[in-house]
């Protein structure tokens, strides 16, 4: 029988998730009832600000380089997810670049590649057991 994993962290990319006006708002509302429900959430963006709006709706906001690496390195999200207190194997990373897909991948945890939001957020309902539709 397969191992269950229990997936217990959100790590959401800025720049080309979340920047979007037309999905951005739907994945910041799946990020606040994600904390809501006790997933703990971080914002990663290799940018050196995003907006509030972006930044309060994440439990943790991390810019540029976490402890020395920088993504698309599978040590940037290891060093992510133990921000959050978790190991990597226990979160969720959503990025639109594939290379940080693989990262987060090679560093344990599951990766989400963003094309659009319907179809982001259905994975995310799958993998997290949050719903979709707030």
């Amino acid at each position: 029988m397969a191992e269950t994993r229990s997936l217990r962290g959100l790590i959401v990319d800025y720049g080309g998730v979340l920047d979007d006006p037309g999905t951005g708002p739907l994945l910041l509302g799946y990020a606040r009832r994600a904390a809501a429900a006790g997933v703990r959430t971080a914002l990663f963006s290799g940018a050196h600000a995003v907006p509030e709006d972006c930044a309060a709706a994440f439990g943790t906001v991390l810019l540029g380089a976490v402890r020395g690496a920088r993504k698309p390195s599978p040590d940037a999200f290891a060093a992510a997810a133990a921000e959050l207190g978790l190991a990597a194997a226990d979160c969720v990373v959503v990025d639109d670049i594939g290379a940080c897909v693989r990262g987060a991948a090679a560093a344990g945890a599951v990766g989400v590649r963003h094309v659009d939001a319907e179809a982001t957020l259905a994975e995310l309902e799958v993998l997290l057991g949050v719903p979709a539709a707030g």
